[in-house]
């Protein structure tokens, strides 16, 4: 990943409004949703929405479906996933066996994970 993408990815989620849409589309991963469910669920104007979803998918966040006069979005989690392996690639000096294996770690918020004294919490 090239560090102009990183930045423009973390930019964009830097929005409560944007946060809550990428958490609410992890959540329907398989199927996705349309704009309109997203709106309702989230109480937005869909206005509002609409610029979001954009600035979202421009940034690579999400991946959009054309469904009839509907667009159904997704959270695009290998992009994600991409994000996060850039941010930590240079983990413990490139020792790669001294570091933790943070595409694990996912499945292990805020219960006690395998490996020793990590434990992800939700702030």
């Amino acid at each position: 990943m090239q560090q102009t993408t990183a930045i423009h990815m973390l930019e964009s989620l830097a929005s409560g409004i944007r946060l809550d849409i990428y958490r609410l589309l992890v959540k329907h991963i398989s199927a996705g949703l349309v704009a309109g469910d997203i709106a309702q669920q989230l109480e937005l104007p869909a206005t509002n929405l609409s610029f979001h979803l954009k600035n979202m998918t421009q940034a690579g966040l999400l991946s959009v479906t054309q469904q009839g006069r509907y667009q159904r979005y997704r959270a695009n989690l290998p992009q994600m996933l991409a994000l996060i392996g850039y941010l930590t690639e240079e983990c413990c000096g490139g020792e790669a066996s001294a570091c933790l294996d943070f595409s694990s770690l996912m499945y292990c918020a805020g219960q006690q994970c395998d490996t020793p004294a990590q434990t992800i919490s939700e702030t």
